[in-house]
């Protein structure tokens, strides 16, 4: 598998478009590992500090996860060096847009990412650039539809992912008209967690839960998680979290999640960051979900999350490990052959499954339809790593040699 994965990181991405904005200091990238099926997909994120080499590591990611979700093309990712909160940030979005539309029309497709809506930024400002649809390259380049066959499925691939869920079975309160992007992530990283304790015969009810992020991933993962039966003991955010050893009850996870401001949690009694970071990682727990930023998880918390009882890790966030390696650094492989490693790849494929969902073929518009398709994908693709490697360790490792064993 280091073999494979060596030739794969190490192979150079055959494109890479950058743009420098004239007028502010950002810059962004386009980098298309590969146009494997004659196109690729990936979202843009924006955030200061970003470089190439971030944008690189996740275009290489994206086009794994192709390999679990569907269809199957190169991996992309598009990234904006520039600070979220500035007030210029709809104008360089705006002129960054227009500028990489002729690669959006041709055979690339993207979305919203990290600090980037895809409803309320991606998707509308991409249209005044002339774009039909963010994933109307991937229609062009690797689906090539007739002309009357492209339009109506981007139609159908708009109105689903911007669908209002319509049964409190996937929505924390139907009134606040939560659609599909807000909760697909955070969905399957719970499945993935339920269809792991199902294979290995067991199940999720009862299970300690810590989750750290409180995001849209994070707050969703931890509401399906507690409608499962898992037992929240703890969430850890950017400025701090909560704790409750006994488990919070779903109405109170619910309320978190419907209380949080902005991707923030907020709560009455949070525990300033310090602090909860000195007291989460010893609290017993079997799961652990982060759903943070990429790389901040590091040897020393997974250690004493071992010693308190973690039984399995569902990756909510993209390489949640603190290495510098793209994929399967020390960290990561420190993990993975101690505790059961969902990868990332297929546990927060969600969106891109849906995507492909609709890209696909003509499908009805139906909430349990279009979560039991992304639930039935994390499934097939655990299931695969158990079909070569029935132990509860080295499930990356075995979920990278399958993916990679595609791609080279």
């Amino acid at each position: 598998m280091k073999e494979l994965l060596k030739i794969y990181e190490n192979k150079p991405p055959e494109i890479v478009f950058n743009w420098k904005d004239p007028e502010t200091e950002a810059e962004g990238w386009t980098v298309i590992n590969s146009l494997r099926g004659g196109a690729a997909g990936g979202g843009t994120r924006m955030r200061e500090g970003l470089d190439m080499n971030e944008v690189l590591s996740l275009a290489k990611t994206m086009e794994v996860k192709f390999t679990v979700s569907g269809p199957p093309i190169g991996g992309a990712k598009s990234g904006i060096n520039f600070d979220p909160n500035d007030p210029r940030k709809m104008g360089v979005l705006k002129r960054w847009y227009h500028a990489v539309a002729p690669l959006l029309k041709s055979y690339y497709g993207t979305g919203g990412d990290l600090n980037i809506d895809e409803i309320h930024e991606v998707i509308p400002i991409t249209e005044d650039a002339g774009v039909w649809h963010p994933q109307e390259g991937v229609f062009n380049g690797h689906f090539k539809p007739t002309e009357a066959d492209k339009i109506n499925r981007i139609g159908q691939l708009r109105l689903g992912v911007i669908k209002v869920l319509e049964s409190d079975q996937y929505s924390p309160q139907v009134s606040r008209k939560f659609t599909v992007a807000d909760m697909i992530t955070g969905f399957g990283v719970a499945e993935a967690v339920k269809h792991f304790y199902d294979i290995h015969g067991s199940q999720v009810k009862g299970k300690r839960t810590i989750v750290q992020g409180f995001g849209n991933v994070g707050s969703a993962a931890a509401f399906y998680l507690s409608r499962m039966g898992a037992k929240v003991v703890g969430i850890i955010d950017r400025a701090g979290g909560v704790i409750n050893e006994e488990g919070f009850s779903t109405e109170e996870i619910r309320s978190f999640f419907l209380n949080k401001k902005g991707n923030t949690l907020f709560a009455d009694d949070i525990i300033p960051f310090a602090e909860i970071n000195e007291r989460i990682w010893n609290l017993p727990a079997e799961i652990f979900v982060p759903c943070a930023a990429s790389r901040l998880v590091t040897k020393e918390q997974i250690s004493q999350m071992i010693k308190s009882g973690l039984e399995v890790i569902s990756c909510g966030a993209n390489v949640p490990f603190a290495d510098k390696e793209i994929f399967f650094g020390p960290i990561m492989e420190y993990t993975d052959e101690r505790v059961s490693l969902i990868p990332d790849f297929i546990s927060n494929c969600g969106m891109a499954r849906v995507f492909a969902y609709f890209m696909e073929g003509r499908v009805a518009m139906d909430d349990e339809l279009i979560f039991n398709d992304t639930s039935n994908t994390i499934r097939s693709a655990i299931l695969n790593i158990f079909n070569q490697n029935n132990t509860k360790v080295n499930l990356s490792k075995t979920g990278f040699e399958i993916a990679l064993n595609q791609l080279i």
